[in-house]
C-alpha cells in the first residue's frame, strides 16, 4: 500500500510539472531595422534602430559600420530605451554602399549577430 501511495504521489507531481508552463528560449534576433535590409537613405545624420524579438542586454552588444571603402568604425549605442531596442546615430555619411553590423546578447545568454545592407544616395 505504501509503494503504491508513493508511485501515486510521484505521479501527481511528474504530471502537475509537465503542466507548468515554460519560457520559451530564443535567440534574439531583429524583428525591425532602420536602416532596413537594403535600403537607400538620403544623404545626412543617420538614425539607427534595430528592434529585437526579446530582451537584450545593451551593455553587452555592439554596433559596427563598414564604409564602401572596407574601414570599419565602432557606433556608440544610445543608453536607455525600450529593453529590446538599440538606437544609435551616425554623423553624415558620404554617398555609397555600406554595412551595418549587429551583435547583442540576449537575456537567454545566447549571442546573435548579423549584417544589414544599405546604401546613402547621393
Amino acid at each position: 500500500m505504501r509503494k503504491m501511495l508513493r508511485n501515486l504521489a510521484a505521479s501527481l507531481l511528474l504530471g502537475t510539472a509537465a503542466a507548468l508552463p515554460v519560457p520559451a528560449l530564443a535567440h534574439a534576433v531583429v524583428v525591425k531595422a532602420q536602416p532596413a535590409l537594403d535600403q537607400e537613405v538620403a544623404a545626412g545624420p543617420l538614425d539607427i534602430r534595430l528592434e529585437f524579438n526579446s530582451r537584450i542586454d545593451k551593455e553587452r552588444s555592439r554596433l559596427q559600420l563598414t564604409a564602401p571603402d572596407g574601414t570599419r568604425s565602432d557606433v556608440p549605442i544610445a543608453e536607455g530605451g525600450e529593453p529590446t531596442v538599440l538606437m544609435a546615430q551616425v554623423p553624415a555619411l558620404p554617398p555609397g554602399a555600406y554595412t551595418l553590423r549587429w551583435q547583442v546578447l540576449a537575456v537567454d545568454g545566447h549571442i546573435t549577430r548579423g549584417d544589414i545592407p544599405f546604401t546613402v544616395g547621393e
